[in-house]
């Protein structure tokens, strides 16, 4: 079983950092890195095998928007910063380079809606220049999460391929759909060819539809499971803010295993308090 990290948007907020800004989590890397360091830390002292970087919402097009200089720079560091935390832990852990979908990007919530009305030329030409940055900065994987469309998931799986990185792979979804309302048979059909995919399964959606979207990611992928839900409640985009509710509860990982996970972690709302506790119930 591998533990995963919690949600680095959590923990910087518990932290005090302003995340209001469309670069959210990416401002900080070029503004105030420490407190990306400073995350990283929390989750390997809770009990996390696994850094998952703050690159989600960090691309080129992004940081030359907002004005930053040596945006491909900023981009790589989001790697660097990890991989020295994980340095100074030691044993067997992980750096997992985030790739976010397009709806990341626009900071409109839309990752939780997909149907961007872009093509897949757009898609490509958006992600294939940030992947080999983060590449080039040497993660052990990359993280290719809160995907919520099967268009888009296409174009990834091609590009994973291409660059030959492992990788996991994995849906927001609602029910028994993505989030842009396409069924996950289909969804998770598009990844079974990718070679280089270690797991597959859901992040960022509510708890209680983990197990279900699991068993058929496991079952049309063949692939280990990976699950690490929100803490649960919905993405407030003109507040840039999470409506919790109080879905989360370390037990719930048992039916997450039951249904094939392998891979288990939390997602927004989910803390270095909440990893820990993760930990504990499953005795790593």
């Amino acid at each position: 079983m591998i533990l995963l990290d919690g949600g680095l948007s959590t923990v910087l907020e518990q932290q005090g950092a302003d995340l209001g800004s469309a670069l959210w989590t990416a401002r900080l890397l070029a503004e105030e890195p420490e407190r990306i360091a400073s995350a990283h830390r929390a989750y390997f002292a809770a009990g996390a095998h696994v850094a998952t970087t703050a690159s989600y919402q960090a691309s080129v097009p992004g940081y030359v928007a907002a004005g930053f200089s040596k945006p491909e720079a900023l981009v790589g560091d989001s790697v660097r910063i990890a991989r020295d935390v994980r340095d100074e832990f030691g044993g067997d852990r992980l750096v997992a380079a985030s790739v976010g979908p397009y709806g990341a990007y626009l900071a409109d919530g839309s990752e939780y809606r997909g149907n961007y009305g872009v093509d897949a030329v757009a898609l490509r030409d958006f992600h294939a220049p940030r992947m080999e940055l983060l590449a080039a900065a040497g993660p052990d994987l990359f993280a290719v999460e809160t995907v919520p469309d099967v268009r888009e998931a296409a174009v990834l799986a091609r590009l994973l391929d291409e660059f030959g990185l492992p990788a996991w792979f994995s849906y927001s979804i609602r029910g028994d759909r993505t989030a842009a309302g396409q069924p996950l048979t289909e969804a998770y059909g598009v990844l079974a060819g990718c070679g280089v995919l270690v797991a597959a399964g859901v992040n960022c959606s509510e708890p209680s539809d983990v197990p279900a979207a699991l068993a058929i990611s496991v079952a049309v992928t063949g692939l280990p499971g990976i699950a690490y839900p929100n803490g649960g409640g919905l993405w407030d985009a003109e507040a840039k803010q999470w409506r919790q509710s109080d879905a989360w509860r370390a037990e719930l990982a048992d039916s997450w295993i039951e249904a094939g996970a392998e891979w288990i972690g939390g997602c927004c709302g989910v803390g270095p308090v909440e990893i820990a506790e993760l930990a504990a119930h499953l005795e790593l």
